[in-house]
């Protein structure tokens, strides 16, 4: 113990600064630097569990994109995707994927067959292409069938119902909800499906043709010809958690409702430019407002003009 006092004068501070060309100065400012990326990282890091706390799916690209918009700005801390990306893994928080695979369509049927008349283009604007799905949801006393219905652009789920069977009427509640949700009633709509006897049937093309809704379909088994239905599918599932056994109907349904409130308004999209897609659906209505308030303000100083 003498032996280590005596020689510890050598790895004073003065010393090792001497050793390494730095002021004293500068390594107090170097501690003081690292003890500022340590708070702001923890800070940053409890953000990042408060995300996950509601989405806990959420990727490190829609994580930066969440932080950056004004959390990151308020604290005054500059950190970078890369940098958040750096935090996550080292905190061991990466989301692992999984992917899970069931058939829910049966096109071997009676019914005919409609064109289809989207042919994978992008929709232009809210309620101009509706996309509909079947997914299954296990339970305790088995699969029941969730029926998706969800806006192309703004990719909002616009109609939803869990059934216990893969009947039509499942599909035709869906589609009810959806009907009564729309802000464009006016706006000329198409409802792209598979070829799935639920989506042919007398009574869904019944549906589709009173609320004079064009019908378009998929012409062959490929998920890309309904690759956004596809992929919401896939979202809710690996995203919120619906890939699990719940213990009964009722706890199934309520999980889902929950999954699609938090899809719809909290999670960031990309292809919507990073806006939920409630905000993106919601866009049109709110642009048309700020022209017809622009379109009153202008009158009201005419008239005073005059």
């Amino acid at each position: 113990m003498a032996e280590l006092r005596g020689t510890r004068r050598y790895y004073s501070i003065d010393n090792l600064c001497w050793a390494f060309g730095y002021t004293r100065q500068a390594w107090y400012n170097h501690v003081k630097r690292s003890e500022l990326q340590s708070f702001q990282e923890h800070i940053v890091l409890q953000r990042i569990k408060e995300i996950r706390n509601d989405l806990p799916k959420t990727g490190c690209i829609k994580l930066y994109k969440e932080l950056n918009n004004g959390f990151l700005q308020t604290l005054g801390i500059a950190m970078g995707r890369d940098a958040v990306f750096e935090l996550v893994r080292e905190n061991g928080m990466l989301i692992k994927t999984r992917k899970r695979y069931a058939v829910t369509t049966n096109s071997f049927h009676r019914y005919r067959i409609h064109p289809d008349l989207v042919q994978r283009r992008h929709a232009e604007r809210a309620e101009e292409i509706w996309v509909s799905d079947i997914t299954y949801i296990t339970t305790m006393s088995g699969f029941t069938y969730l029926s998706l219905i969800t806006d192309a652009y703004s990719r909002k789920i616009v109609g939803h119902y869990l059934s216990t069977n893969l009947k039509a009427s499942g599909c035709l509640k869906a589609l009810d909800k959806a009907v009564l949700s729309r802000l464009y009633p006016e706006s000329k709509l198409i409802h792209h499906s598979d070829r799935g006897t639920q989506y042919c049937c007398d009574d869904y093309v019944g549906q589709l043709k009173k609320k004079e809704i064009r019908i378009s379909m998929t012409q062959t088994g490929s998920p890309y010809d309904n690759a956004i239905a596809e992929r919401v599918n896939g979202i809710l599932k690996t995203e919120f958690d619906l890939y699990q056994t719940f213990k009964s109907y009722s706890q199934a349904s309520a999980a889902i409702d929950h999954a699609i409130y938090k899809y719809n308004n909290l999670r960031l999209h990309a292809s919507c430019n990073y806006l939920t897609p409630e905000n993106t659906h919601n866009e049109q209505k709110v642009n048309q407002n700020k022209i017809n308030q622009t379109h009153v303000n202008k009158y009201q100083e005419e008239n005073i003009t005059l």
